[in-house]
């Protein structure tokens, strides 16, 4: 099984958004969000099997946690790691 990365810039202030699009999705299996210089600074594991609403609620504190990060970044890159489609099972 192999996993394709995916690499998004933006601003702190789009930091919350983007993870929110990127959860809703629903293909991710981890975000990794990265300052500026590239160091990861939070790690967020996505392989649950939760979508919609219940992402929402399950995730609620690590976006607060996410809104908090974003107000001191001002760019950021976000990381996501998604499980290729030949390797879901149906």
């Amino acid at each position: 099984m192999t996993d394709t990365q995916e690499e998004f810039k933006v601003s702190g202030a789009d930091l919350v958004a983007k993870v929110k699009e990127i959860i809703a999705a629903g293909n991710a299996r981890k975000l990794i969000i990265k300052s500026e210089s590239g160091n990861a600074l939070l790690e967020i594991p996505l392989s649950w099997g939760v979508a919609g609403a219940t992402a929402a609620t399950i995730l609620a504190p690590v976006l607060t946690a996410l809104a908090a990060l974003a107000a001191v970044l001002t760019k950021c890159s976000i990381v996501v790691i998604k499980k290729n489609s030949s390797d879901i099972e149906l």
